[in-house]
Formats: structure tokens, sequence, C-alpha cells
């Protein structure tokens, strides 16, 4: 399979402070705050990088959460994923009915995962405000679903795979896109 790194770590680096900016812009002066919540797995990181930066253009650092869909998923127990899920822990220290959300992810793919991630968030509260941040929208929604923020939008063919590597998680930042030979 070929593989063909498409963002490298400081094209990443400046993308995320990008989305951070465009997220500063929108929330400057609502009456709303901010609470930023990354989705396992990828999204925890990314989420607590945009916290951070958020807090370095304001002064005012964003409660971080982070929340697990692996029970909310749709595809739990379906033939090609009959696999138990691993779930993870889902941190919600904060009122999210008196926050504006940020959910935070890396791949925007079929839609379905943020559905599970606003029914997973759902359960704890109803937040006035909902919004999407992803590093990365490669189309090929299955759902009503768009992002309020966008990294980069990645066109691709289902066969391809996206792949998002973060320094915290894998040692390097970068974004490779992994070809399927249609």
């Amino acid at each position: 399979m070929s593989a063909k790194v498409l963002v490298d770590a400081e094209h990443f680096r400046r993308t995320v402070q990008r989305i951070a900016h465009e997220v500063v812009e929108r929330h400057v002066g609502s009456d709303l705050p901010l609470a930023v919540v990354g989705i396992h797995t990828n999204g925890v990181p990314l989420a607590a990088r945009i916290q951070a930066l958020i807090g370095e253009f304001t002064g005012v650092i964003p409660p971080l959460g982070t929340i697990d869909i692996a029970l909310y998923r749709d595809d739990v127990g379906v033939a090609d994923r009959a696999v138990t899920p691993v779930v993870g822990e889902t941190s919600l220290d904060f009122d999210i009915s008196t926050h504006a959300v940020l959910l935070v992810d890396d791949v925007l793919y079929t839609g379905r995962t943020i559905r599970a991630a606003i029914d997973a968030l759902f359960d704890y509260g109803r937040p006035p405000l909902v919004q999407l941040a992803a590093l990365v929208d490669r189309g090929h929604r299955e759902l009503p679903i768009r992002p309020d923020y966008v990294g980069k939008n990645l066109p691709t063919a289902r066969t391809e795979r996206v792949c998002v590597r973060i320094a915290e998680i894998d040692g390097v930042d970068e974004i490779v896109l992994e070809g399927g030979g249609e």
C-alpha cells in the first residue's frame, strides 16, 4: 500500500493554530463560556492543543473535556465490527449546560463518529451550542454533519485512508494518505 505525507509537522502546527484562531474570532464577546471536548482517541490531544492556544490568545483557558463514543457507535456488533469495543474515559468536569461546546476530532468522514459523540455528550446535559472542529474533512458523508472549523479539506476516494499521526500518541505530527488502489 502506498503512503504519501500530505501535511508535515510544521504545516500541522500552523493548521491547528489557525483552527484555534478561528474559534477565538467567533467566540470573542460571546455570553457563553467555551469548553473544548476531544473525541477519543486523536481528538483528545488535538483538543488539548486548541485549548492551550485559545488560552494563549485570549488569556482565558477554557475547560477541557474528553468523550468516549465506543458504546454510542451505530456499528457496534455489526458483522465487520463484531469485536467488543474498547471503552475509554469520558471526563466532563464542567457544567455542559452552561457552555458552548467545541467537539474536536482528527478526521471527519461519514459523520457517524460525530453523531455518536453528540449522543454521548447529551447524556451529560444539554449544551446551548455545540460546534465541531475537524483537523481533516475527507468527504463521503453519510449523515448531515458539517464542521464549523476545518483544518484541511482532503477529497479522497473511499478506498484511500487518511492517517493522522499526533506526537503525543505516535511521536510525530503528520497527515498521511494511504492509497487504496481502486
